[in-house]
């Protein structure tokens, strides 16, 4: 029985329904996975900004790996950092995002939006990732200081 355009409009709009109540937002933190941002990020003198903050995970799916990525928008601005992996041990680590304004020249002291995020890679075989998922993200302004 071929089904028509209504009932496969229908079908569409419960599927999606379905998906959306049983996907958890975006700053959720399952298997109680958290990060932090600090309230202060530093420019320092050769022009590198630094962004602190702690976390604590669980162990990432077999196929996965855990890591940390902070950014800082401002103004029209927005520079990500990587900061490198994350040990998934249930316990509290600190960690810090460390970027060159070199090519950002955009960042200054003053206020500004913070954001850090623990993501989980899934890798399928090759060297590109499957996919990625956040698994907890922290985002709230911090106030830059410029130490040149």
């Amino acid at each position: 029985m071929a089904a028509t355009g209504p009932r496969m409009a229908l079908a569409a709009l419960a599927a999606l329904g379905a998906t959306a109540a049983f996907t958890a937002p975006a700053n959720a933190a399952p298997y109680g996975n958290g990060i932090e941002v600090s309230s202060e990020a530093h420019i320092a003198e050769d022009g590198t900004i630094h962004l602190f903050g702690a976390y604590h995970c669980t162990d990432p799916s077999p196929s996965g790996a855990v890591q940390i990525k902070a950014t800082v928008v401002q103004d029209d601005v927005r520079l990500s950092i990587g900061a490198g992996d994350a040990v998934c041990d249930g316990a509290r680590h600190e960690w810090a995002a460390h970027g060159t304004l070199r090519f950002t020249p955009g960042v200054h002291a003053g206020e500004a939006l913070a954001e850090a995020r623990l993501e989980e890679i899934h890798f399928g075989g090759g060297l590109l990732p499957r996919s990625i998922d956040t698994v907890a993200q922290d985002s709230h302004p911090v106030m830059v200081v410029d130490h040149r």
